[in-house]
């Protein structure tokens, strides 16, 4: 095999994993297009038997003691020096504050989920920690450092899923807890609070409160068209659980825009003005949606009559969870499969975390075309991407940035990918290289000017960090 750069420069690197990087491409180049076709998926599951397998593990992690207060201690800043900072594996990334879900107000449920961020017209930067208990606010101070100011309670009740996005200047929360509903709050709240006096709101502070649906699993933002799109509602909705549409253009009066229904159950989505290169839907608004077993893309620029345009799946589908566009020309995706890597299917029998790159320069037919396998093993999350560059979380490996920006030049190979840095927010499974567990970061918020990071784990808290690079 050609040893190419990048993966003598990943094998440095990581010179402590049990297998080096370069064999991890090895491992991923034998899952090319016609390895990673399917016509079916029959080793998919349902939201439903997701959700039992991760409330079983976090009951038994609670009896375990994982979420006990004072469990962790506070920590930071630390430079990452020799593949340390503050007892934290990582490279070329900082640890520049930690705050645990107990110094963010959670009182009696101690786990969180999401995260997200909101800038204000003054460039300020905050974020939105999500927890069971409810939304946590912190403002990240210029030196990096996080000051805690308040919360939002649950609409409800306390819930392991969380999800919030933000478009101008109020944040969109939804939850898998009963009757929750959509939350729509004003962050400029947020501008004038006494750090020493954070200040808990009442859920009369809401700016509206949108009931069409009680339980969802994630909010997906368009700002581009103020749409708000809700997914995972309940099934038995004339929605099927599929993409809600929300117009926020007049956040106080958020209006129902109907529903994509035609193919059921969407865990995640992604919508866009598309400016890809197919010229029939430039301009058009172009949603991206991870349906459990399959990648199914939807125009949705009329929103009384949209179109289903594909609908793909792939060897090795188990539970497809979410993914992001890789680059600005839109030629090219990034897929995560959140059960793949536990269940040891397909191009994920090693557990190593595996994503999926997805040539999408034709709607109506996306191809399956490579995978790039981590050095560690993990489960795979969330991911976001910014010029090239993918901002993953990966469970119990916490951040990893992979480098992707060969994709076009190697038409959706991923033998040029490299792990550009990470930090490692589980030290628990360090000494084995990982393991495939519900345990780590839940989410990854990269898209901060100042270039800090906000990393999101279950059982500590929330890290700000910063790449070195």
């Amino acid at each position: 095999m050609k040893t190419t750069a990048a993966s003598l420069l990943l094998a440095a690197m990581c010179a402590s994993s049990e297998a080096r990087p370069h064999e991890a491409q090895v491992n991923a180049q034998m899952f090319g297009p016609a390895q990673l076709q399917a016509f079916n998926a029959p080793q998919a599951v349902s939201m439903a038997t997701m959700k039992q397998e991760k409330i079983g593990h976090r009951e038994a992690q609670r009896a375990a003691g994982t979420y006990d207060r004072d469990r962790y201690e506070r920590a930071g800043p630390a430079a990452c020096v020799n593949g340390t900072a503050a007892g934290y594996a990582c490279s070329r990334v900082d640890l520049l504050d930690f705050l645990r879900h107990q110094d963010m107000g959670a009182i009696e449920v101690l786990e969180g989920n999401d995260v997200w961020g909101w800038t204000s017209a003054d460039g300020r930067e905050f974020g939105a920690v999500g927890q069971a208990e409810g939304t946590a606010f912190v403002e990240v101070k210029s030196d990096g450092s996080l000051v805690y100011l308040g919360r939002l309670p649950t609409q409800t009740e306390p819930s392991t899923w969380r999800d919030m996005k933000t478009i101008k200047n109020h944040i969109y929360i939804g939850s898998e807890a009963e009757g929750h509903g959509l939350q729509i709050f004003d962050m400029r709240k947020l501008l004038d609070i006494d750090p020493a006096s954070p200040v808990t709101f009442p859920l009369s502070s809401l700016t509206a409160h949108f009931d069409a649906f009680g339980s969802s699993h994630n909010v997906v933002a368009n700002e581009e068209t103020n749409m708000i799109y809700v997914v995972g509602t309940e099934r038995s909705l004339p929605c099927r659980a599929g993409l809600w549409m929300i117009d926020v253009l007049h956040p106080e009066r958020p209006q129902d825009m109907g529903c994509v229904s035609s193919d059921g159950y969407v865990h995640d989505a992604q919508c866009v003005i598309y400016t890809g290169p197919q010229v029939a839907y430039q301009g058009k608004e172009i949603c991206f949606n991870y349906n459990e077993d399959a990648l199914t893309i939807v125009d949705v620029s009329r929103k009384p009559s949209p179109v289903t345009l594909s609908r793909t799946t792939y060897n090795g589908a188990t539970y497809t969870h979410q993914g992001w566009i890789a680059n600005a020309d839109m030629m090219y995706l990034l897929l995560d499969d959140e059960l793949d890597e536990m269940r040891k299917n397909g191009p994920a029998a090693d557990q190593r975390t595996t994503t999926y790159v997805v040539d999408i320069t034709d709607l109506t037919y996306p191809v399956f075309k490579s995978v790039y396998k981590s050095p560690a093993k993990s489960i795979d999350h969330n991911q976001y991407t910014i010029d090239g560059v993918s901002y993953q979380s990966n469970y119990g490996s916490g951040l990893r940035i992979v480098d992707v920006r060969s994709i076009d030049r190697d038409e959706g190979a991923s033998s040029g990918f490299m792990e550009a840095g990470y930090f490692d927010c589980r030290p628990e499974d360090d000494a084995v290289n990982g393991e495939a567990t519900f345990d780590g970061s839940w989410s990854v918020y990269p898209y901060f000017k100042s270039g800090y990071i906000l990393l999101n784990s279950i059982e500590r808290g929330v890290f700000s960090l910063k790449y070195q690079g």
